[in-house]
């Protein structure tokens, strides 16, 4: 893309907060569950997008704002999908217990498998780029190894389903959120694993009676934010024992049921949300005031990010099927 070119060179600059939509794009017919932009900096102008429409496409979400290939691997809605390191390929998991990695040029499957329960969550591992982890709506949480085509490790937690997952930083340990709010307690709410023994490190990390559909870690700070169905984002350390920030909350935001999701700007200066009112909500990471507000979308806007170059361009999606681009 032309318009990223002069910024691969340099380093990123201060994120600013979108003022004007640039691309209305709607070809899902149903929900977005998920975005991403692709993370290779020489093609981050591609976008990918998974909806209960059973699709995922990938767009041109810089230039035209045109979808440029859509791929119907799964028969049921596509709950999570995220792009290789490489940008090569795409990883996707649904309601139809299927784990698909694609092609993205050629569209081919290179690795499928059926799981033994519905996927919410996948997540890539860090630093080994054929190591994946997938959670959903059972008690277990697996890693799969793509070269293989096999189940790496199962960590077990008594809970219903998983939520997210969150790699920490070098990929040793990564934290799962569950849906394991009982009345009497909260433990097990955000569970932090060691990633090679499958040993639980923590499960006595958020007390609160929320559940947290969504984790998100800071890009130069060692600490993670927890999106929670109270309607505020809770910021925690992100090194053992993971306390939480009793000082800071992130609130004003609607969460109500759906699975919003929350991100730092790539400069680590902002923190976005969607919110289930159809805005996006801009708060300064460091005092937790709301910059912005941003009257996005008409029904619950459950993703905002920030493009990982451009440094205010920012991708938007909603229950109706809808992205939106904004600068």
């Amino acid at each position: 893309s032309e318009l990223i070119k002069p910024y691969l060179g340099s380093k990123y600059k201060l994120t600013e907060v979108p003022k004007s939509l640039i691309f209305y794009m709607s070809k899902h017919s149903g929900p977005v569950n998920e975005i991403q932009w692709c993370p290779v900096r020489e093609q981050s102008h591609v976008l990918l997008s998974a909806s209960m429409d059973k699709t995922i496409k990938v767009w041109d979400a810089v230039d035209t704002g045109c979808c440029l290939r859509t791929y119907s691997c799964h028969s049921c809605a596509v709950r999570a999908a995220r792009w290789s390191s490489c940008g090569r390929r795409i990883l996707s998991g649904g309601f139809d217990s299927m784990l698909h990695l694609t092609d993205v040029e050629t569209g081919k499957q290179l690795f499928s498998s059926k799981n033994e329960f519905r996927i919410s969550t996948l997540k890539f591992h860090p630093t080994e780029s054929n190591i994946f982890i997938c959670g959903g709506f059972s008690p277990e949480v697996k890693a799969w190894d793509i070269r293989t085509s096999k189940v790496l490790r199962v960590y077990k937690a008594a809970v219903q389903q998983t939520l997210d997952i969150l790699f920490l930083p070098e990929g040793r340990e990564f934290l799962t959120s569950t849906d394991a709010v009982s009345r009497d307690s909260a433990d097990r709410t955000i569970i932090a694993w060691d990633f090679q023994s499958a040993a639980k490190i923590s499960n006595q990390i958020f007390h609160e009676r929320y559940t947290c559909p969504s984790l998100t870690l800071h890009p130069k700070e060692s600490v993670f934010v927890a999106q929670t169905n109270g309607n505020y984002m809770a910021l925690f350390s992100a090194q053992r024992p993971y306390r939480i920030n009793k000082k800071k909350r992130y609130e004003g935001h609607k969460v109500e049921g759906f699975a919003v999701g929350c991100e730092f700007s790539p400069d680590g200066t902002l923190l976005v949300t969607g919110s289930s009112d159809g805005k996006v909500f801009f708060y300064n990471y460091h005092t937790a005031r709301i910059i912005r507000t941003l009257s996005a979308h008409k029904e619950a806007c459950v993703s905002a990010i920030f493009h990982p170059v451009l440094p205010s361009l920012l991708a938007t999606c909603d229950w109706a099927g809808e992205i939106k681009i904004w600068q």
